[in-house]
């Protein structure tokens, strides 16, 4: 069934991914197989029309949604605490075409270990990044010095990981922020606080009925939802999750489709053209 409404989904207008259902652990991630995609999926992973950004500068402030009317849904994923739910992420983007905006936290090893998994996909513009601090803390328990420390050490590792230089994006870790925090992230390069309007509600550890009811009540349109690669629940429904995208006409965006730097237009006209030059 599940490869049943992969298909499905594809057939609706968005590519299915192929990513292997792992058991729910409540102790600790599991491993996640990723086989290999059928060809249909390896087709359509080719052939996703790059979105054209909105042409919006990144606003210097909050978001907490997409701007204007539209079908588009930003999808969102923060921390990764697991190494085997990030390779499945990849995975899923890579087979799927799905456009997502990771907010890593540099502390954990998951992120390193799936580089070369994630920085095509970061050059090709179909994955996005924002700074979400290095180590999670609660920004307000913390002095000005140690903020700053938190946000520079994550922006200077997704520059030297994943080559990311100029992205505007900064989201507090529990939403925990307050116009210092505003202030401090913006002096270290992000301008941008992103907070969300809807959520997979998988901070903690859901079934795979609990997250898809999260999932079938926040993923509208215009809406800017969070998940976590932390649990391995939601590696088991990806297939589910593109159904309910492909059903409600959805198009998934990155932050930087919608709010793109100069550098950042520049980088998605290049991999357009290579794709269709490929």
């Amino acid at each position: 069934m599940e490869r049943r409404r992969f298909l499905l989904a594809l057939a609706a207008g968005l590519a299915g991914a192929a990513v292997g259902r792992g058991t729910v652990g409540q102790d600790r991630p599991v491993p996640v197989a990723a086989p290999a995609a059928p060809p249909l999926a390896a087709a359509a992973a080719t052939t996703v029309e790059v979105p054209a950004a909105l042409h919006l500068l990144p606003p210097a402030g909050v978001v907490q949604g997409l701007p204007g009317d539209g079908a588009s849904l930003a999808l969102t994923i923060d921390d990764g605490t697991s190494t085997e739910v990030v390779a499945a992420f990849a995975t899923f983007a890579a087979d799927s075409g799905v456009r997502l905006t990771f907010f890593p936290n540099g502390c954990y090893r998951s992120w390193e270990d799936n580089a070369g998994r994630l920085r095509p996909l970061v050059e090709s513009g179909q994955v996005a990044m924002g700074n979400h601090t290095w180590s999670h803390p609660d920004l307000r328990t913390l002095g000005d010095r140690e903020v700053a420390e938190e946000i520079g050490r994550n922006r200077d590792f997704l520059r030297s990981v994943f080559g990311i230089r100029d992205s505007p994006f900064f989201r507090p870790p529990f939403g925990s922020r307050n116009e210092r925090i505003d202030r401090i992230a913006a002096d270290q390069g992000h301008p941008t606080v992103v907070m969300w309007d809807g959520t997979l509600e998988d901070s903690r550890v859901l079934t795979a009925e609990q997250l898809m009811a999260a999932a079938r009540q926040w993923c509208t349109a215009q809406r800017i939802v969070v998940g976590h690669a932390n649990h391995p629940t939601v590696t088991t429904v990806y297939g589910d999750l593109l159904a309910l995208i492909a059903e409600r006409g959805l198009r998934t965006v990155t932050l930087a489709d919608v709010w793109a730097t100069p550098a950042q237009r520049l980088r998605g006209s290049v991999a357009t053209g290579r794709a269709a030059t490929s």
